[in-house]
């Protein structure tokens, strides 16, 4: 259900102050924890969902707040069975979410803003502008109508969340926390944090106040060349956040909470897939405790950039294999849909 800005959104206040708001409008305290456990543990998009609560107290809430939920303005199924979800916000804007299924695993890959604003070179993303942050429940959201294709259209339960789609989680830092909090907690989804990974393009200070916050889900640096002259070329957030000090920001995270990171690195063809940039990838993880995940490119219109050859990948994968890296390489899914890693922007999707 869409909603309105003429009220405010039940789901912005906590448990006290939903409290706070029942018991001055001469309600039962504890219909606060009724109310929340409908938003927050059964997704309910409307008051009249709310069954429990008498039709005085449903009318009561639905006089003074609205619940600004999201709908699913477009799918698309891949040949390899991957969802992609253009789903249109309360304000008319849209964002993107994929399901990416698996034998082993069902995972959601989410939006934390709409557009961004760190014109990485590679991502069609970046050549959108940022039009604002998502917020907690509307990350959660996604997460939820992900959850139900994956048991609707794989009769299994979604098992893995990444916030690798549109936006930097880091610079929506509140809302992405709050959201991953609602979608942990017992009082939520109840999801492990163990299965949430969040990436980021690297901002220092912020990768330095998630070891603060001790959080508990993983944490993934899109990487993509390991020397600096490179890295600007295509990630202009470099520039202002260098290797060396990434690699201070992850070490303090890692000492802080004991999650090993994970470095994505997308092999472009005849750019950063040569064994010298092996060689300096090596030496980076030497730097940080790290495991890394080598990607296929994703075309897109906007970038001249092409995938590595097969061999080079392959060659590229051994090398640092040979010298005890933990390597995955990750094939591409949903390129057929422009849902691939990469590739989010709306596409057709305000049809």
């Amino acid at each position: 259900m869409i909603g309105t800005q003429d009220k405010a959104d039940i789901r912005k206040l906590n448990l006290d102050q939903l409290k706070s708001w029942m018991t001055e409008h001469g309600e039962k305290g504890f219909r606060a924890k009724q109310i929340h456990e409908w938003l927050w543990k059964k997704s309910a998009q409307s008051f009249a969902e709310m069954t429990n609560l008498s039709l005085a107290t449903r009318k009561l809430i639905d006089d003074n707040f609205v619940i600004n939920g999201l709908d699913v303005a477009k799918s698309q199924q891949s040949n390899d069975g991957t969802i992609k979800s253009a789903f249109r916000l309360f304000d008319g804007n849209l964002v993107e979410g994929v399901l990416i299924p698996a034998t082993d695993r069902m995972t959601a890959c989410v939006s934390s803003q709409v557009g961004c604003s760190l014109t990485c070179k590679f991502c069609a993303t970046g050549y959108m502008d940022r039009k604002r942050n998502l917020d907690a429940a509307e990350i959660y959201d996604q997460v939820v109508a992900i959850a139900r294709q994956a048991e609707g259209s794989f009769g299994s339960p979604l098992s893995n969340i990444v916030y690798m789609g549109m936006g930097e989680p880091l610079l929506n830092y509140v809302n992405v926390l709050k959201s991953i909090e609602h979608i942990t907690s017992p009082e939520g989804l109840n999801m492990s944090p163990r299965r949430i990974t969040v990436s980021t393009a690297g901002i220092a200070k912020m990768i330095k106040k998630l070891g603060d916050d001790e959080v508990r889900f993983r944490l993934a640096l899109s990487l993509h060349a390991a020397n600096d002259e490179k890295r600007n070329q295509i990630m202009p957030i470099n520039e202002s956040n260098s290797l060396e000090n990434l690699a201070e920001a992850l070490n303090y995270f890692y000492k802080k909470t004991g999650n090993r990171i994970t470095f994505e690195y997308i092999v472009f063809n005849n750019f950063n897939d040569t064994l010298q940039d092996a060689k300096e990838l090596w030496e980076f993880t030497k730097k940080v405790p790290a495991r890394v995940n080598i990607i296929e490119y994703n075309p897109i219109a906007e970038a001249d950039f092409k995938n590595t050859e097969a061999d080079r990948l392959d060659r590229f994968a051994a090398f640092l294999e040979d010298r005890g890296v933990s390597v995955h390489v990750r094939r591409s899914r949903g390129k057929d849909i422009d849902a691939a890693c990469g590739q989010l922007a709306n596409k057709e999707a305000a049809v």
